[in-house]
């Protein structure tokens, strides 16, 4: 009897220490995946900044065009 409930919490424990380790892990995974999703964000901020800044001086250029032309 005592064996068996020495098995039993040494294979609780062992059990209970993968546990730890694999949310560990996925936290882990996470965080890096967070760091990945705001550094795109980030990248796709400063594009589209460009291109609106590509934008509207292709906008005043037009104007620009159209009032010489007058």
């Amino acid at each position: 009897m005592k064996t068996t409930l020495s098995l039993t919490v040494i294979t609780a424990v062992l059990f209970s220490g993968c546990g730890v380790a694999e949310t560990a892990a996925v936290a882990t995974a996470q965080g890096a995946s967070a760091a990945e999703q705001a550094k795109q964000a980030k990248e796709t901020e400063e594009k589209v900044m460009r291109d609106i800044e590509a934008a509207q001086k292709a906008a005043a250029d037009a104007r620009a065009k159209a009032d010489a032309s007058e």
